[in-house]
């Protein structure tokens, strides 16, 4: 009988890198002018993003006009080939053929189509025509671990490996300029990035085991977080108070998840936090008690690739499980409309069946 899940094997796909410098000097900075642009200058600088990952590069393309039909024709364009990537990645990575899989779960928040990204890459890669597929669309930061959980019920419950795959191209939803909520569309625009990262776990294989998926949703301040469909793309609402909230429950949601598994903050030696913005790293880590070097990895990530959206807790992952001396219990958060917070126990496993 398979008692747990284990991530076998993980996949990254990036689109080409762009300077956050770059972008700021040789386009964004020529959005604004006085003291829009001196305050938006400012929020560039203290994005905590230096390198981020556009397939569609504001440098070669200002998509910021563009119909929401032709978003979406381009996202199918862009998001099929770098999901295959992270795909082949995360099954090499895990030792795993296509048609081996049995669930095939796809988030994305940043593109819809029909047959959507589940069913091409399906397709493509070869795996079973009886393969389960799912969807998971408009979650947002947060949906990976909602998908992680969901598959990894199935690997328990069907004893089969399942694929999760998170895909997201925020550069196709570049606003236009102006507008009373252009200030957080400023932060958006400084803060999100490009990525797709797979995962296949696995039963009864080495690796890290799914011990219990959390989640905690505050529907009082479901306003905070928005993301709308307009004619010109996705818009991004995001409030200054989402840090406000996250620090009245991320502590107890993450003691309760551990206490259940008979561990305190301190059995935690690896810490994979959805690094939605500099604030965000700040009072989780405040909130939590655990010093700089706990979340160095997130920080690292928001550095080099910005907020991907979904796939970005599994890039943190992934830079914890490519360490010399990887940590043997994980914890995994990450947040976003709702608002809603997510968090996930991983421990190092041996062949557990």
């Amino acid at each position: 009988m398979v008692t747990s899940a284990t991530i076998a094997g993980v996949g990254v796909a990036l689109p080409p890198t762009v300077r956050q410098d770059e972008v700021w000097s040789e386009f964004f900075a020529n959005r604004y002018s006085g003291a829009r642009r001196t305050l938006a200058q400012r929020i560039f600088a203290n994005s905590g993003v230096t390198t981020r990952q556009a397939a569609v590069s504001p440098l070669l393309e200002d998509v910021s006009d563009w119909s929401t039909e032709r978003r979406m024709r381009r996202f199918q364009v862009e998001a099929v080939p770098l999901g295959k990537e992270a795909v082949e990645r995360a099954l090499a990575d895990a030792g795993v053929t296509a048609d081996e899989i049995g669930l095939f779960a796809v988030c994305s928040c940043t593109g819809y189509a029909t047959p959507g990204l589940d069913i091409l890459l399906a397709r493509d890669l070869g795996m079973a025509p009886e393969v389960r597929r799912l969807f998971v669309g408009h979650m947002g930061c947060y949906a990976a671990l909602p998908g992680l959980g969901t598959a990894a019920d199935f690997v328990v419950a069907q004893g089969r490996p399942a694929l999760l795959l998170c895909a997201e191209l925020t550069s196709l939803h570049l606003q236009p300029a102006g507008g009373q909520a252009d200030v957080q569309q400023i932060v958006s625009h400084a803060l999100f990035s490009d990525a797709a990262a797979a995962v296949v776990l696995t039963p009864g294989s080495p690796g890290y085991a799914v011990r219990e998926v959390a989640a905690i949703t505050d529907s009082t301040t479901a306003d905070h977080m928005t993301w709308e469909v307009t004619d010109l793309g996705f818009r991004m609402g995001l409030s200054p108070r989402v840090p406000d909230v996250l620090a009245l429950h991320v502590r107890k949601m993450v003691v309760d998840l551990l206490a259940r598994n008979g561990l305190r903050i301190g059995d935690v030696d690896g810490w994979a936090v959805h690094p939605g913005g500099p604030k965000i790293l700040d009072v989780v880590q405040e909130r939590l008690g655990v010093d700089d070097t706990a979340l160095t990895a997130s920080r690292d990530v928001l550095s080099a690739y910005g907020n991907c959206s979904s796939p970005t807790v599994l890039l943190v992952l992934d830079a914890l499980r490519r360490r010399a001396a990887p940590p043997e219990r994980v914890v995994m958060l990450a947040f976003g409309p709702g608002l809603t917070l997510y968090g996930t126990l991983l421990e190092t496993s041996t062949v557990t069946t």
